[in-house]
């Protein structure tokens, strides 16, 4: 059996088919009103997907800044932490040093007097050697 077939090389009766279905979808008004709806729906959906889109990317944002605020305040106070650290450093050098001039002037104090009592230990020699001459010079006393 020989089919005739034209040149787009679909047979007769396929042709036929297709260009009937052609007609109905282009004589049938309901079917673009009802295509035209969906297209519309279907769009509304989209936007409205994308408004949520939007709305997440906005609590991702929101959170970002939150988690980057909550850094920054961490680190301030660590840094307050560390600025309480050196002054209590600080505070524990100058006690020490304080110590230390405490016990400077301390040893200070204390060489004066061993001064002091070589001094008084030299007079009572001078004071010895006078007296010794004194009885050599006027004899026992």
């Amino acid at each position: 059996m020989l089919f005739l077939v034209d040149k787009s090389g679909l047979s007769p009766k396929l042709l036929r088919y297709l260009e009937q279905k052609e007609k109905d979808q282009d004589n049938n008004p309901d079917d673009d009103d009802d295509d035209d709806n969906e297209r519309e729906r279907e769009r509304e959906r989209e936007r409205e997907r994308e408004r949520e889109r939007e709305r997440e990317r906005e609590r991702e944002r929101e959170r970002e800044r939150e988690r980057e605020e909550r850094e920054r305040e961490r680190e301030r106070e660590r840094e307050k932490e560390r600025e309480r650290e050196r002054e209590r450093e600080e505070r524990e050098r100058e006690r020490e040093r304080e110590k230390e001039r405490e016990r400077e002037r301390e040893r200070e104090k204390e060489r004066e007097r061993e001064r002091e009592r070589e001094k008084e230990r030299e007079r009572e020699r001078e004071r010895e050697r006078e007296r010794e001459m004194d009885r050599k010079k006027y004899g026992p006393p």
